[in-house]
């Protein structure tokens, strides 16, 4: 690992301050970078920064990934050997409220990115991919090398635009990219637009909970520490050119070029009910449910195959979702006095 910081966008965000952490503890310098913005309380993202801030090899800038003349200042005065893209638009259902944030965020955010990176000769460029790429697939689980040409909201697209946009610069810059396909993170210092807080505050307020498409909903919840073991874990695994890679038959999670997409995922879809009884159960308290029909963009299941991720980085999701539940129920209770 080279001596310069390694670049975390995103730091105040919920997967980006995990990662941060983490890099930290294992004595690596950290610049973090993050523009504050109010999809949500900027006091969580405060929050967050304060369990980063106790680091001395930790140092945060302000800025937005938008802005091309800040982010190509950045990358000039630091040269980063190593770059963690987390920062984006968030969220399924407000990218049909405010598309022209994830326009913003994910496309032009991304390629100012990509500049950085090409400019200053990056040696891995990760960046935060989502599940919401499979979009109207159904075949169960999702393979990474599977086809993801019909996304069901502009969240997804913008996303699967990203693994395009990594792919032209791995082909034409020999940039190594890695794409890392999310599904369902949660735990301490989540998302407050995530189902298990949303659930959580409803039950503390005695207020119903939400149940899209009846509650007949199955997510590949995935651990926050579990996601973190596999950023970090690909951080110094650079992808390499795959040998077997044919344009006759291409697959679609690998290339010819430095460029690879993984599924950063816990392998064991669980009904949104067994989560919702689960959360009450550490609560303490019964949960008023309103069943509602499913939402425009949404999908009924999620389910990723790792296999391909273990085989990498001997990577396995190690957090029952039951441990997990609990563990974000006690966190949030606590941040809530």
């Amino acid at each position: 690992m080279s001596e310069s910081p390694i670049l975390v966008t995103g730091a105040a965000g919920f997967i980006g301050m995990h990662v941060a952490r983490r890099l930290l503890e294992t004595g690596h310098t950290v610049l973090g970078l993050d523009n504050l913005n109010n999809y949500y309380d900027p006091r969580l993202k405060e929050a967050r920064l304060k369990q980063l801030a106790g680091f001395a090899n930790f140092h945060f800038e302000k800025a937005d990934i938008a802005d091309r003349n800040a982010i190509a200042e950045l990358f000039r005065s630091h040269r980063f050997a190593h770059v963690v893209h987390l920062a984006a638009q968030a969220g399924v259902r407000h990218s049909l409220i405010d598309p022209h944030a994830y326009v913003d965020a994910n496309l032009i955010g991304f390629v100012n990115i990509l500049e950085g990176c090409r400019h200053t000769d990056c040696r891995h460029l990760l960046y935060a991919s989502s599940s919401s790429v499979y979009g109207a697939n159904t075949r169960m689980p999702f393979r990474a090398s599977d086809n993801v040409d019909h996304p069901l909201n502009l969240y997804g697209a913008t996303k699967k635009s990203n693994e395009l946009m990594a792919h032209a610069y791995a082909h034409l810059f020999a940039l190594p990219t890695t794409g890392l396909r999310f599904f369902t993170v949660y735990g301490p210092w989540g998302r407050p637009d995530m189902a298990m807080w949303l659930f959580a505050v409803a039950i503390r307020d005695g207020k119903p909970i939400r149940l899209f498409n009846s509650g007949k909903m199955r997510r590949d919840f995935t651990y926050i520490d579990d996601v973190t073991e596999a950023v970090v874990r690909l951080v110094e695994c650079p992808p390499q050119p795959d040998p077997a890679w044919s344009s006759d038959a291409p697959d679609p999670a690998t290339s010819n070029a430095p460029w690879h997409v993984y599924n950063i995922g816990n392998s064991r879809p669980v009904d949104v009910l067994e989560i919702v009884r689960l959360i009450e159960e550490a609560m303490g308290k019964p949960a008023m449910r309103e069943l509602l029909p499913m939402q425009a963009g949404d999908v009924p299941e999620t389910y990723a195959d790792c296999a391909d991720l273990e085989r990498a980085v001997g990577f396995r999701p190690r957090t029952p979702i039951e441990d997990g539940v609990r563990l974000f129920v006690e966190w949030f209770r606590e941040y809530h006095n």
